[in-house]
């Protein structure tokens, strides 16, 4: 099928399956005479298992780790134990830091200023950050 269909058929843009060609986590595809990419099938599989893994938050490295693994069954599974392990944790982290901004923006929220702006407590807030009560700092890090 050509990059149009393959594109199509996983939900994944053209230029997202042209990186991963280029970053090596999908194979250089066949190509026609007139040098059109050609997928097959065993291309609609991996590209389906690379955007489950960045739909889980794997990384681009750990994605390259567990399809080496997949493309060597008969190795232990114990390095994709490991990979799972090590993203669980990552994602516990950005959730107490999400639970961290939820509180604090919630106490800012619930001042409810009415008057001015001189006078306003989520701006007192943003610039003085000894006014927290929560420890977000790490939260900067986490994208939403």
């Amino acid at each position: 099928m050509p990059i149009g269909r393959l594109a199509k058929s996983t939900d994944v843009k053209v230029t997202t399956i042209r990186f991963y060609e280029q970053i090596g986590l999908l194979p250089e595809p066949s190509r026609t005479h007139s040098d059109r990419r050609v997928y097959d099938e065993a291309a609609v599989r991996r590209l389906a298992f690379i955007k489950h893994a960045r739909q889980l938050g794997f990384s681009v490295d750990a994605i390259r780790d567990l399809l080496d693994l997949a493309d060597h069954p008969e190795r232990a599974c114990e390095a994709a134990n490991t990979i799972a392990q090590d993203q669980l944790q990552a994602v516990e982290a950005k959730i107490a830091q999400l639970e961290a901004l939820r509180v604090e923006l919630g106490r800012m929220v619930s001042t409810q200023c009415n008057g001015p702006a001189a006078k306003c407590r989520v701006i007192e807030s943003l610039g003085n950050h000894d006014l927290c009560t929560q420890d977000h700092a790490a939260a900067d890090r986490v994208s939403v």
